[in-house]
This record gives C-alpha cells, sequence and structure tokens, in this order.
C-alpha cells in the first residue's frame, strides 16, 4: 500500500472560482480546518499576484504548523523572492514554479520556443532551490504537450532541484485511459524520477476530473491536487472529498491510502460552502443532502435490513452524525457548547459567547434548533467588527401598495435612519441601506435564499454577491425572517466592501 499525499489547492485554485474570494480570516480559518483533515499540503496563495495573497500566505505559515504551506510562483525571480518571503515563517515551506509545456500555450500565450521554456525551467527551479529546500515544479497543460517534451523537461527540473514533478490536466482535456498512460510514460522516460513524487492536477470541464486523478494514482503518482467541494476555474478542480473518499473505498483495488481523517470532510465542506455562499447541489457525491437518502421503496427496504444493500460507505465516515439531538430555548450553555464540539467547532470564548447569543435569540423564534442550525449559525465569517450593524427595521408591502422600508442602522454607537422604495421589500430595504452607508460602486449579480432547516419556522440563509471592480464579495444573513435575513446579508456585503476599500 502506497501513501499518497494530499495537496490541496482550495485556497489557491479555488478561490479563482468566480464568487469565491476570501478574506485573510477565512483563509486562514480554512487552513486551519484542512490542517485538522490532514491535507499534507495546503497551497495557501501565489504570492505575488497580490497584497492579499502575500498576506494570507505569511498569516497562515505563521499560525498554521505541523503542515507543509506552499506558495505558487512564475518562472520569475521576482515571484520566487514574494513566495520565499511570505513563507519564511512556515514550518515546512514549499515552493511551487510553474511555465506552461505544450505547443498552443507556449505558442500563444508564452511567446517562447521550446528551448527558451526549458533554459527558463532550469534557471528557474535552481533559483527556487536556493530558496528552498522543498520545490515543485509544474508543466502547465501537460496533457496537451508533446510526451518527450514534457519529459525532458521534467527531467531538467528534478536536475535542477524539484523533488516533486506534477503533469497538470490544465483544461480538463484527458481521459482516465490517457492519464494512467502519461503517467506511466514520464516515470519510463524522466531521468531522475525516483527522485521525486509525481503528482497529478485534474480539472472537471468533462466531469472527468476525479476518475483521471484516481486513474493517475494508480499508475504511479504519489501526489494528487484537488480542493474542496470542488470549486475551482471554469468546471473546477478534482473535489477532495470525492478522491479521498475514492481512495478510502476502493483503496485496496488502488493499492493507496491517505492519511486524511475522513471525519473531517463534512465539516471542511460545510466551512467552504459557508465562506464561498454556495450550497452543494442536493445530489452532490459524498457531502450532498442525497448522498445517503433512499426514497425507492426497494432501496428503502433494504437498508432498513442492511444499510450495506445501498450504501458504500457511511455517513459517520463523513462526519455526519445520526443522532441529530434538537436543542431548545431551555437548553443551557454547556449543552451547547458540547454539541458544537461533537459537530467538529472548537469556538474561542468570544465566538461562543458571540454564537450563544444567537442560539438563544433563534430559540425564542422556533421550537427546535437541529444541528444544520447549528453549523450555520458556526458557520458564519463576519470576523471583523463590522462597521454598520442592523438595528431595526419596518416594512410596508402589498400586492397593491409601494413597497416601502424604514430601516436604522448602528455604527461606533452612533444610530442612522432612513427610508426608501422599491419594486419589492428587499428592493427597498437594499435602497434605504444604500442611503444611509453610499458604499463604493457595485452591482448586486447573485441573490440566493436557502432554508436551513424544515418546517414553517425553518432558519433562512440569504446570500448576496456584490460585483466590484477587480472582483467580488459575499455577504451572509440568518433569521427565521427572510426579510431581516437578506438585510443582514446585504449589510455584511456591504461591510466587506469598505473593508476592501479601507
Amino acid at each position: 500500500m502506497r501513501k499518497i499525499k494530499i495537496f490541496d489547492t482550495t485556497l489557491r485554485d479555488g478561490e479563482q472560482s468566480p464568487g469565491c474570494s476570501m478574506n485573510l480570516q477565512e483563509k486562514l480559518d480554512a487552513a486551519k480546518q484542512l490542517k485538522k483533515l490532514g491535507v499534507d499540503i495546503i497551497e495557501a496563495g501565489f504570492a505575488a499576484s497580490s497584497k492579499g495573497d502575500f498576506d494570507a500566505i505569511a498569516a497562515i505559515a505563521k499560525n498554521v504548523k505541523g503542515v507543509t504551506v506552499c506558495s505558487l510562483a512564475r518562472c520569475l525571480k521576482s515571484d520566487i523572492d514574494a513566495a520565499a518571503e511570505a513563507l519564511k515563517e512556515a514550518e515546512h515551506p514549499r515552493i511551487h514554479v510553474f511555465i506552461a509545456t505544450s505547443e498552443i500555450h507556449m505558442e500563444h500565450k508564452l511567446h517562447l520556443s521550446k528551448e527558451q521554456v526549458l533554459s527558463a525551467v532550469k534557471e528557474y527551479v535552481a533559483y527556487a532551490k536556493s530558496k528552498c529546500a522543498d520545490v515543485q515544479f509544474s508543466a502547465e497543460d501537460a496533457t496537451r504537450s508533446d510526451k518527450d517534451f514534457l519529459c525532458e523537461v521534467l527531467s531538467a527540473a528534478i536536475a535542477a532541484g524539484a523533488t516533486t514533478v506534477n503533469i497538470p490536466d490544465t483544461v480538463g482535456y484527458t481521459t482516465p485511459a490517457e492519464m494512467a498512460e502519461l503517467v506511466l510514460y514520464v516515470k519510463a522516460h524522466t531521468k531522475g524520477i525516483e527522485n521525486a513524487v509525481i503528482a497529478a492536477h485534474c480539472h472537471n470541464d468533462l466531469g472527468l476530473a476525479v476518475a483521471n486523478s484516481l486513474s493517475a494514482l494508480s499508475a504511479g503518482a504519489g501526489q494528487v491536487e484537488c480542493t474542496v467541494n470542488g470549486i475551482g476555474e471554469r468546471a473546477g478542480n478534482a473535489a477532495l472529498e470525492e478522491v479521498v473518499m475514492g481512495i478510502k473505498v476502493r483503496g485496496d483495488v488502488m493499492g493507496i491510502y491517505t492519511d486524511i481523517d475522513t471525519t473531517q470532510i463534512y465539516r471542511s465542506s460545510r466551512l467552504i460552502y459557508g465562506i464561498t455562499g454556495d450550497h452543494a447541489p442536493k445530489n452532490k457525491p459524498v457531502v450532498g443532502d442525497n448522498a445517503f437518502s433512499h426514497e425507492a421503496g426497494i432501496h428503502q427496504h433494504g437498508v432498513l435490513n442492511d444499510r450495506r444493500t445501498y450504501e458504500i460507505m457511511k455517513p459517520e465516515d463523513i462526519g455526519i452524525n445520526r443522532d441529530n439531538m434538537a436543542l431548545g430555548k431551555h437548553s443551557g450553555r454547556h449543552a451547547f457548547e458540547k454539541r458544537l464540539v461533537e459537530l467538529g467547532y472548537n469556538p474561542d470564548k468570544e465566538q461562543l459567547d458571540r454564537y450563544f447569543e444567537v442560539f438563544k435569540e433563534l430559540a425564542d423564534k422556533k421550537k427546535d434548533i437541529t444541528d444544520k442550525d447549528l453549523e450555520a449559525i458556526a458557520s458564519e465569517h463576519i470576523r471583523e467588527t463590522p462597521h454598520y450593524t442592523l438595528d431595526r427595521f419596518a416594512v410596508q408591502a402589498g400586492n397593491r401598495s409601494t413597497p416601502t422600508c424604514v430601516i436604522r442602522l448602528i455604527k461606533d454607537g452612533v444610530k442612522f435612519e432612513d427610508v426608501a422604495i422599491g419594486d419589492g421589500p428587499v428592493d427597498a430595504a437594499y435602497k434605504a441601506v444604500d442611503k444611509i452607508i453610499c458604499p463604493p460602486p457595485h452591482e448586486l449579480y447573485d441573490y440566493a435564499i436557502h432554508s436551513i432547516s424544515g418546517g414553517k419556522d425553518a432558519l433562512g440563509e440569504v446570500t448576496v454577491k456584490l460585483k466590484v471592480e477587480g472582483g467580488s464579495v459575499t455577504g451572509r444573513g440568518l433569521s427565521t425572517d427572510i426579510i431581516e435575513a437578506s438585510i443582514i446579508a446585504y449589510i455584511n456585503a456591504v461591510n466587506r466592501l469598505l473593508d476592501e476599500n479601507g
């Protein structure tokens, strides 16, 4: 049995997905959870790309120990210098250098010849090695590259000091059989390959990222690159939870295993979905709501007799607790904290105080509070002191009246109040908020309502995404009143806009 290294790039490649940008605190929270999950390498960002990425890598390097922390870098001294500086407090730093090797990339993107690419690999991998003992090299668009040239480049990278060589399927083009064949070809034709780990990084454009990754591992790759929930450019990356559970369930066939604590998978998935403001499709493998649900009568009959008839893994394997004990208004702080810990959360005193306050307010509005409600409370990500908070609001709306909303916000103890009309109650509320705050120019491009739990008193979660020049921000709001949740979500998003604009 070979151990497979799990290289998580949620905070770098995953964050490049539209609408998935994260602030520093969110990246740090995610990195701490990835450490609990047991990943071997955290690619924390691209240090040279922005000050935000540099600061996040530095914070993770300083605060998350016992795991390799990695920064991406182009074949440029300035990129490698930035990566080395950001990683200087990491316990186990890694610099990840890349350059494209396919004809289409070299000709139309890089405008470099094969000889120039090969020369760059030799120079910059060696330079990275002078800054860091652990260097990874990636041949971008490897699956569309000439195989012999690819092996020549990988040989040069290993000779220059790379200890991991990655063969990415950058545009999700290859198939499982081709991926296995490519790994075997690289093993047979790359000088010094016995001194390096082969890695696979697969994109999901044709829905084959997980299959291609597992195929590469079966053929001899020793590292797989993936993201939680499969987030990433275009159709995303290989989903960590699917790759890992594929190995856990069928590892005996492939002769491989990982050191992942699979009971942290569900918690990790929920955390990332919470940060990005998204939700798992119901039929999402491993972490979707339907993954362990059975509706067909013949399936239900089989599962009642023995769950193994229709379940190849148990909910408990990924951290879903079947004992969904509901808490209520008479539940105390100790029971509340104990249940959070059982769900995988370990809040500090300040966080626990805030969570418990929200819990008590919610308990006055609904009879039973489920695990999903608790997870939603603990997944709120307003880490900085907010600029504005909601004090009160009043909405008047009807099918024969103009929707009107009066809003009162508080900032630094001072109350601000205004009124606006709109096309609907939410539109009126948002216009009233804008009149008070006067936020930077933005466009509301996504508004989603999600029911956290069942019943007419269900806790509702609203997610809004605001598009701004250079990116987007996400805000979330929770309440049994969907108008209130909508207002809170919008205020949170606008607060993040103010943070990013100083």
